[in-house]
């Protein structure tokens, strides 16, 4: 058996790897096309002010030559499973090169809303790596993102922030571990609320209802997704 000293070199070189493939720039090319995958986030992404098509537009902005094509595949209530359920119909039959995936809000929302479930732990990290395997397989980059806010407070005293922290945690550590690049939107989230929410409001900073995105979080989430493209 390997002691954790003999290891320890290869640990580094898997991390050291893993930093650099998920920190270069996605070169993108002619013809690309870009698959928003994701819940009623991004199902309202696609509307004249929403992140997707702020990112559209910014990225035809700077690429006129290339043609890139966004598509926005969003539906309000989902969680993971019900992307795993539609991932084939919506993303794979697209042909993609670029996959971004926004989930988490619902599987732990729903805990709390009245005839709803929310999706455990270990049935939501399960999800999440079909998911990505299977984009992976198909030969398309994945980008995942962690699950935003329910709550704009930044004292922690939302009523979901532990449970959101748990899946957020998840799906940083699913990044890790399949190699894919992350966009940590309930880090930026938070920070960003720590310093332009003083009166710990429980929204209309970056949301207009605790979850949904206002123009304000629209470009918020746009900036942040651009960041994990390359295109700072």
């Amino acid at each position: 058996m390997n002691t954790i000293s003999e290891r320890k070199p290869t640990l580094l070189l898997v991390a050291l790897v893993l930093l650099v493939g998920c920190s270069t720039r996605i070169s993108l090319r002619s013809g690309d096309r870009i698959v928003f995958f994701g819940d009623s986030i991004t199902e309202l992404g696609v509307k004249p002010n929403g992140y997707v098509t702020l990112i559209k537009e910014e990225l035809n902005s700077r690429h006129p030559d290339l043609g890139i094509e966004v598509i926005g595949a969003g539906i309000s209530g989902n969680k993971v499973t019900d992307l795993l359920n539609r991932l084939g119909r919506d993303v794979l039959d697209k042909k993609p090169n670029v996959v971004v995936i926004y989930i988490g809000i619902n599987d732990v929302w729903h805990w709390v809303l009245k005839n709803l479930k929310g999706t455990p732990k270990d049935e939501y990290e399960r999800g999440l790596r079909e998911i990505i395997a299977r984009i992976q397989y198909s030969g398309a980059e994945v980008i995942l993102c962690t699950p935003s806010v329910i709550g704009e407070k930044h004292d922690g005293t939302n009523p979901q922030d532990a449970m959101l922290e748990e899946y957020a945690s998840i799906s940083r550590r699913v990044t890790m571990e399949l190699g894919v690049r992350v966009c940590d939107l309930r880090k930026s989230f938070i920070e960003h609320l720590s310093q332009h929410n003083k009166d710990n409001k429980e929204q209309d900073i970056l949301t207009y209802d605790r979850v949904h995105l206002n123009d304000a979080g629209n470009r918020f989430v746009a900036q942040e997704i651009l960041k994990s493209l390359g295109e700072q």
